[in-house]
Order: C-alpha cells, then sequence, then structure tokens
C-alpha cells in the first residue's frame, strides 16, 4: 500500500516527514495541502487530522498526524530498512530518547519562532518583528551552549550514529542557516560541525532538490 504524506512545501513538521521517509528509502505520495485556501479546515483533511494542521501521513489503514509521532513510527516499523535512526540497544535508544525531548522542549521553542520570522514570514511578504528575533536567538543561544560540550564529546547528539534525535533539527536548520541567525552557530566550532554533517545527508538534499 502506498504511504502518503499530507502537507506544504514549506512546513518544517512536513519536512521532517519527508526526511524521515528518505532515511528509510521508502517512496511515498506527496499530496500538497493548499492552507491559503483552507484546505486542511476541511472536512476531508479534518478526518485525517481533527486538529486541522499539518502533516497528516497514511501507510495503509493507518492515519497519524504529529510529525515526531509519524518518524518514530517510520523509524520502528521499518528498522530493517535504510539508516536506523534509533538503536536497538535499549540504553543508546534512551540517550536518543533524551536528546530527541530536547529538541521538542528546548530546541524548537525558539528555533520555531525564528523560522516564521526571518523564513517564513518573508515568503508571505510580512514584516519581521525584530524584538521577537532577539529574544528567541538569546533562548537559542542557551540551547547550543549546552549542545557545544555535548557535541564535543558526541558525533551526533544522541551518540555516534545519526539518529531520530539529530534528524528532527533539520527543517529549521534549512531556514536558520540561511538567515542571520547562522552566526549563531557557527560561533560554535562543534555545533557547527555538526550542522554541516546532517544538512549534507542524501536524504536531506533530496528532499532540498524536491521543495
Amino acid at each position: 500500500m502506498t504511504i502518503k504524506v499530507h502537507g506544504s512545501v514549506f512546513s518544517t513538521a512536513t519536512l521532517r516527514v519527508r526526511v524521515c521517509l528518505n532515511e528509510k528509502s521508502l517512496d511515498y505520495e506527496f499530496i500538497h495541502v493548499d492552507l491559503r485556501s483552507g484546505h486542511h479546515k476541511q472536512d476531508s483533511f479534518l478526518s485525517l487530522n481533527p486538529f486541522g494542521q499539518i502533516p497528516a501521513f497514511q501507510d495503509g489503514d493507518l492515519n497519524l498526524f504529529e510529525s515526531r509521532a509519524i518518524t518514530r513510527y517510520i523509524a520502528h516499523s521499518y528498522a530493517g530498512k535504510g539508516a536506523p535512526l534509533v538503536s536497538s540497544d535499549a540504553k543508546k535508544a534512551a540517550v536518543e530518547g533524551v536528546w530527541a525531548e530536547v529538541e521538542a522542549q528546548r530546541y524548537e521553542p525558539p528555533a520555531a519562532k525564528l523560522t516564521w520570522e526571518l523564513g517564513i514570514k518573508p515568503i508571505l511578504g510580512m514584516a519581521t518583528d525584530d524584538d521577537v528575533v532577539k529574544a528567541q536567538e538569546t533562548e537559542l543561544e542557551k540551547v547550543l551552549d549546552v549542545y557545544e560540550p555535548r557535541l564535543a564529546h558526541s558525533k551526533y547528539l544522541g551518540g555516534d550514529a545519526f539518529s531520530l534525535a539529530d534528524l528532527h533539527h533539520l527543517p529549521t536548520l534549512k531556514y536558520l542557516m540561511a538567515s542571520p541567525v547562522k552566526a549563531v552557530f557557527e560561533a560554535r566550532p562543534h555545533v557547527a560541525a555538526w550542522v554541516a554533517e546532517i544538512m549534507a545527508r542524501p536524504s536531506w538534499q533530496k528532499v532540498l532538490a524536491e521543495c
């Protein structure tokens, strides 16, 4: 049965799912959701995601929403394909899980706000709020100050192998590394090296080529 991803090429959550599918070398059908026309609020889409947000995901008779839940499903259900993404060792998987939570709870809030201000607003012709950018850049720096020593002793956030903990960062990095906030990452050499490493992955480059 065909895997289907309903979303937008601009959506960081949609990009998160697409790069995960690429890591697993899985074929899928991408279905564009026209947000401007309100397609995501229509009954046909609400049957897939009752919150009216993208992405929505289908794998046969299974419907899912929430991008990180989707990537975890993909990683476990297709464990034998592509990159592992989740360790089979319980202790290593637990460490990966910790850093995946750090991404969701610590990194994502400022990164998402900065992505909106510096990445999405310009696309929509909206003015950037410089006060928001300044405040959120400070919050992001606090997170990266924790990442820097971690990455000085570990190739990836979750350990020696690329995992969901790293993958989940890629969509916001797409926008932030093309903005002045790039300097915040580059000021931390181990963070900068990690960013360059994960953004160079073929799975991510394939997503970018398709956007």
